[in-house]
């Protein structure tokens, strides 16, 4: 049975409808004003005093750091790579295929209460490689039932030709609308020309997911080790396919950006963990007067997209001392162009509630104090949802993934079940530590 939601304000980034209807099953089947709508026997939904959107995207995250939430480690780091060292690598190392699907479990729920039901994840575990990926896909695709696209970071840190592998067959296996891949690239400092080679060996017409200039450090890494920067590197190596993901780039140079848009890769942003991790901030004014698209992320910082969709605003006002330079347009460009990079990677049509497009979408309850209308709608979200974002109802797909603030029992059950397999990593490295 088709579902409708009625008596429901609708947004999706372009059009603004006051009161209005969707009727969907898998796809939006028609939208429209109320006084045009006709009941014939859908299963109704009512939407009065809510919000009905798209459901969101997170273009880069990292799954596996949901298990570093609470973890206690000696931490003094001096820069980036302490932060590696003494947190994250110390983690990643010590998972295997059980504990990466508890924190996929974990992250899809979490990421689904706050209406984010596409991600692009960009793994690493040092005990299991091989089906560490379909072990993500399990928990988020099959058992969650959202969309995801995951990757392996090949690195000098792990086997090689294990990693490549468990990228290439990953991409070649999962083709899917709901089900992608990408070949996965932890970033320049820890990749050598042997390793680059091998990778370009399998790569083929793969697009990359890759750190890029997070730090100061990679690029003086390259500069020291190879006599060039990070993207010349990468594109002496032939290894930017068209849709490549270039996450963070905050100091990549013009001719570095220049390859990069001839290359048609995206760089993702994710600035929450950038301001964290003190590494700078990215010049979203220079990437757009090189016209590359630019997609946002969140770096597995949270399960939130709307926290970065305000981070992002604030922290490049404060970057460009000038309010007026980006404005809440450059950011509804950017959000729409990380719905459009999703819709070229999973061959979906998300990002629109307009009859053909993907049943992607979620209601948040808002009852507007101020007018509310075409033009100022963005500007209620920004100021008025995005600070606490939780949709008590979101699909995908048509289907119900959260419900009434509620996600499938079974999903709640294995949520709580992940503390043990947490308890097991942490205690694996404190036996390390001691």
């Amino acid at each position: 049975m088709s579902k409708a939601i009625i008596n429901t304000k609708i947004y999706d980034f372009n059009q603004f409808i006051q009161n209005g209807y969707v009727i969907f099953d898998g796809k939006i089947l028609e939208v429209g004003e109320m006084s045009q709508f006709k009941d014939q026997d859908y299963e109704i939904i009512d939407g009065k005093d809510f919000l009905t959107m798209p459901s969101l995207v997170s273009a880069h995250t990292h799954i596996y750091s949901t298990f570093a939430r609470g973890m206690s480690v000696h931490f003094d780091p001096k820069n980036f790579q302490d932060i590696l060292d003494q947190l994250w690598w110390k983690l990643d190392r010590r998972l295997d295929n059980q504990m990466t699907y508890y924190s996929g479990i974990v992250s899809a729920v979490d990421f689904m209460k706050n209406g984010v039901t596409t991600i692009i994840d960009h793994h690493a575990s040092g005990v299991d490689i091989t089906y560490s990926l379909e072990s993500l896909k399990k928990a988020l695709v099959n058992d969650a039932g959202l969309r995801g696209a995951f990757a392996f970071e090949v690195s000098d840190r792990f086997p090689i030709e294990e990693s490549i592998e468990e990228n290439r067959i990953f991409y070649e296996e999962n083709q899917t609308k709901n089900a992608r891949g990408l070949f996965g690239l932890h970033a320049g400092m820890s990749l050598s020309e042997d390793t680059l080679v091998q990778v370009k060996k399998a790569v083929g017409t793969a697009p990359i997911h890759i750190h890029v200039a997070e730090s100061e450090l990679d690029e003086e890494d390259s500069l020291k080790k190879y006599g060039e920067r990070i993207i010349n590197r990468l594109n002496r190596h032939g290894l930017i396919n068209p849709g490549s993901i270039i996450a963070h780039a905050i100091y990549v140079d013009d001719d570095e950006l220049k390859i990069l848009k001839e290359n048609n890769a995206s760089i993702v942003v994710n600035f929450s963990s950038n301001m964290n991790n003190s590494v700078g901030i990215p010049n979203l004014n220079k990437f757009r007067k090189h016209g590359i698209q630019v997609i946002i992320g969140n770096d597995g910082i949270s399960s939130s997209m709307t926290t970065e969709y305000l981070a992002l605003y604030y922290a490049t006002h404060l970057l460009d001392q000038k309010p007026q330079l980006f404005g809440l347009n450059e950011l509804k460009q950017m959000i729409e162009d990380t719905y459009q990079y999703a819709n070229d990677l999973f061959k979906i049509k998300v990002g629109r509630i307009k009859k053909g497009y993907d049943a992607d979408l979620l209601m948040i309850p808002y009852i507007e104090p101020t007018p509310m209308n075409q033009d100022n709608a963005f500007g209620h979200l920004f100021f008025g949802l995005f600070n606490s974002f939780k949709p008590t109802n979101v699909f995908v797909n048509g289907l119900y993934v959260v419900e009434n603030y509620m996600v499938n029992p079974y999903l709640t059950t294995l949520y709580k079940e992940a503390k043990d397999e947490a308890k097991k990593l942490w205690n694996k490295i404190n036996e390390v530590e001691k």
